[in-house]
């Protein structure tokens, strides 16, 4: 019997389950998707922080055969993930030598991050360690994103948004921060979004 809220299945990851999501997070990637139209047919796709594998499956349907995911964690995806159009590197995205290789399979049309930091319940430590993979995330979308490239990423509310926002409007034509429906009601996490990377942006 669940002991917590997040142990009870909701509405959301009974239905990732029957659509062949590993976890409920693909409707937050799908909402982004249809409101800002950042995963097209034929791209090269980077998926940060990927595990279990939703935002990665649902890039992979998204290209419907075409271009390519590459995607990145820690721990690795669900064992039903396979594609012909995956790479998956298990490892640490901060990690310089890790990075390097990631590059070799860019650039890329689009980055996506949905990382989430080892949380302690303490929201002060929660959203610091969020805001430094935010920044790590931002990092390779300004080494890695083609010109015209789209860019996502996950962060916990705090009084760094609006400092990413200024960076990423610096690099992109634009930055919106934006809540997906999907997200839990009590959660504190929203998401940073940068359309069109601007040339010469690196």
């Amino acid at each position: 019997m669940p002991t917590n809220k997040y142990e009870k299945p909701d509405f959301w990851t009974q239905k990732a389950f029957s659509e062949g999501y590993p976890a409920r997070s693909v409707y937050k990637l799908q909402e982004i998707n249809e409101k800002f139209d950042v995963l097209k047919k034929g791209s090269q796709i980077l998926d940060l922080g990927a595990a279990p594998g939703s935002w990665t499956v649902f890039a992979l349907r998204s290209l419907d055969g075409t271009g390519h995911v590459t995607a990145i964690d820690l721990k690795p995806l669900s064992k039903k993930i396979h594609d012909n159009n995956l790479t998956f590197f298990q490892g640490d995205m901060t990690d310089a030598d890790f990075r390097n290789e990631i590059n070799k399979n860019g650039p890329y049309d689009t980055i996506i991050c949905d990382a989430a930091p080892a949380t302690t319940g303490n929201k002060v430590v929660d959203t610091a360690r969020s805001a430094g993979l935010v920044e790590m995330a931002i990092y390779y979308a300004q080494k890695m994103l083609k010109p015209g490239g789209n860019f996502v990423v996950k962060i916990f509310q705090n009084g760094d948004q609006q400092s990413f926002l200024k960076s990423l409007r610096e690099t992109f034509t634009q930055a919106k921060g934006f809540k997906p429906k999907a997200c839990r009601s009590e959660s504190f996490e929203t998401y940073l979004i940068g359309l069109n990377k601007k040339k010469g942006e690196a």
